[in-house]
């Protein structure tokens, strides 16, 4: 590949060793200096190939041009292209919406009727998916040394998956990665091995899964030098998860056996090769550290050649640096790359920024991006301003989107300006609406760099987890019924993600008085717990499957305030900048002090009883 004129075509990807750290900056450089170039050819192979799709050849009528494709070819959110993909996963022909075979449909974490959307894939999206993969390490090389000196203690996890009535696999973007070829029969990599075998990340058990590679990296204590798993959420839950079970776990390490209730045959063959004989010595020490009254510095003190933790830490996982810091003893955060299931997008070119600070290059041969321009306005008329104290970080007030409104291509946006993500994919999404709100924050030769500000409508997140302020009202109202048939009303209410602990929960505050009068009334608990089980059950599938099957979000609470609760907080609001007169009950809150005004006028906690029903559908 030469600088300026790419010999790749977009959608052949170019070839390299992944041991090869300088080929693969060289390959970056490259497709940065080259974006106009590239997105165009991207942009006109997509087309190539599709144009006699059903779902594209209703607009182009056979015509390949660009020009004819942005003036025609509308910008579409999921619930327009659901119709498509449902037909794909009921036995319709791929060719409806792509040319090339789609194998397996991938499940978002961001829902459509209380259901994951699904998003198509291809053999090719495998190969440009590794590829993507490969190029992180030449970046981490760039600014840490002797990463093919030990080992990475990378935490990874299959989740559920279902076959369509049509025979299609859907599940998740992850597990489709793992469970791949390109992922089982990887070239080997000296820059990325990992201490968990591939048979404890594929074993469908996540108890298990988690014990296994837990034990394996204990074991493998001083040849790690790094930690990680793909959400900050996840890799908390691994730290949680060692708290409760390193008594186990050393007791395997000191007698060289595997609990017996290790059953996954696997699991067993793998792990029992890893530990390998009996190690009292390790065991004393893991069993030393662990048995400490403070866990601050865990990570340190049991993996003590670690140079950084991977995690992504951005977006809603920025709630969990706080106690991420507490545990690493002071190693930096990392977050390598931004992707989801419609596509991956971008890589963290300067990977030790602080969390806050951390911005992805746009890769131009991963698809064809566009930008919807977003403006956003306080009541008074200022752009941007301060949340009125109802969120954690800076962050607009108020929304406003105009549908017609023209898309800016990759090379066009500027510094500064806010836009949502808009995708047309090698996969069979045409100016999809991704529903990710970017700010640009710079440049890496010609390639925009994006700042994640936030999901649109997604008012609450623990996990994997999307819930927008219409899915909390749905599913509050449903509870409101249960203590309206006692007499009692529901005058106000709000919500955050307390991830004070792990794993973290949702948590309703509930202002409610008697009806007929302006008096608390006497609570039952067990109405007030069936409240809480019914908001659960009110949500989407997503999180029902967090909260049942991957125990990664803990029982919802409500907790009752007393009465003239909400007028506190509106003062407070009022008192960062917010309009008396066009003020209105924020549905989440971030800020700390608000949480602290609501806490201090609590009278009563309730929490859920049983998880949600939750089945692969």
């Amino acid at each position: 590949m030469t600088r300026g004129n790419p010999c790749q075509l977009p959608g052949m990807l170019p070839n390299y060793d992944p041991n090869d750290s300088e080929a693969g900056m060289k390959i970056l450089e490259d497709l940065t200096e080259n974006v106009e170039q590239i997105q165009q050819r991207v942009l006109e192979e997509i087309i190539t190939r599709n144009a006699r799709t059903d779902y594209l050849k209703g607009f182009l009528d056979g015509q390949f041009d660009k020009q004819v494709f942005k003036k025609t070819v509308p910008v579409v959110n999921y619930e327009d292209i659901k119709p498509y993909i449902e037909r794909i996963a009921n036995g319709d022909s791929s060719n409806i919406i792509s040319a090339e075979p789609i194998i397996e449909l991938l499940t978002s974490s961001g829902t459509s009727g209380g259901q994951p959307k699904m998003m198509p894939s291809t053999a090719e999206d495998l190969h440009r998916k590794t590829f993507f993969y490969n190029l992180l390490v030449p970046v981490m090389n760039k600014y840490v040394d002797g990463l093919d000196e030990g080992k990475a203690m990378y935490l990874l996890f299959v989740k559920p998956e279902t076959k369509t009535p049509s025979g299609l696999m859907a599940r998740p973007v992850l597990t489709s990665y793992y469970k791949s070829n390109n992922f089982k029969n990887r070239p080997f990599n000296r820059f990325n091995v990992y201490t968990s075998p591939d048979e404890t990340i594929l074993c469908s058990d996540s108890k298990q899964s988690m014990y296994c590679q837990l034990l394996c990296g204990l074991v493998q204590r001083q040849e790690v030098l790094r930690v990680g798993a793909v959400f900050a959420s996840a890799f908390l839950r691994a730290i949680k998860f060692l708290e409760h079970n390193w008594k186990e776990l050393c007791s395997n390490i000191r007698t060289g056996h595997v609990s017996d209730w290790i059953t996954d045959p696997g699991c067993r063959k793998v792990v029992s090769l890893v530990l390998n004989k009996p190690k009292p010595e390790l065991a004393d020490l893991i069993e030393h550290e662990c048995n400490s009254k403070s866990w601050e510095g865990i990570i340190k003190k049991l993996w003590p050649r670690t140079k950084y933790i991977e995690v992504i830490v951005t977006g809603s996982m920025a709630q969990y640096v706080s106690t991420l810091e507490y545990y690493s003893g002071g190693l930096p955060l990392v977050s390598t790359m931004y992707a989801s299931s419609e596509c991956y997008f971008g890589i963290n070119f300067k990977p030790l920024s602080k969390p806050w600070d951390v911005s992805y290059t746009l890769i131009p041969n991963m698809a064809y991006f566009e930008f919807l321009p977003v403006k956003k306005k306080n009541e008074d008329g200022a752009q941007y301003v301060q949340c009125n104290g109802v969120c954690k970080e800076n962050c607009m007030e108020k929304e406003t989107e105009k549908e017609d409104v023209e898309t800016v291509e990759l090379v066009d946006v500027k510094l500064g300006q806010y836009y949502e993500l808009v995708v047309t994919t090698f996969t069979g999404l045409y100016r999809y609406r991704v529903g990710d709100i970017l700010m640009v924050t710079g440049f890496h030769n010609k390639a925009p760099q994006f700042r994640f500000v936030h999901r649109r409508n997604v008012v609450l997140s623990v996990d994997t987890d999307k819930t927008s302020e219409e899915d909390l009202l749905k599913a509050v109202t449903k509870a409101k019924v249960i203590v309206e048939s006692l007499g009692i009303l529901l005058i106000e209410y709000t919500s955050y993600a307390d991830t004070s602990s792990i794993p973290g929960h949702y948590v309703l505050f509930w202002e409610i008085t008697s009806k007929g009068n302006n008096h608390l009334p006497v609570l039952d608990h067990k109405i007030m717990e069936q409240c809480c089980s019914t908001v659960e059950e009110s949500l989407d599938s997503v999180y029902r499957r967090c909260r049942r099957k991957d125990n990664s979000i803990g029982p919802l609470e409500i907790r009752v305030v007393q009465h003239g609760t909400f007028d506190a907080l509106m003062d407070f609001c009022v008192s960062q900048g917010s309009s008396v007169n066009q003020y209105k009950t924020p549905r989440c809150i971030k800020s700390g002090e608000a949480i602290n005004i609501l806490d201090s006028r609590v009278v009563a906690r309730f929490f859920s009883q049983k998880a949600p029903f939750w089945e692969p559908v």
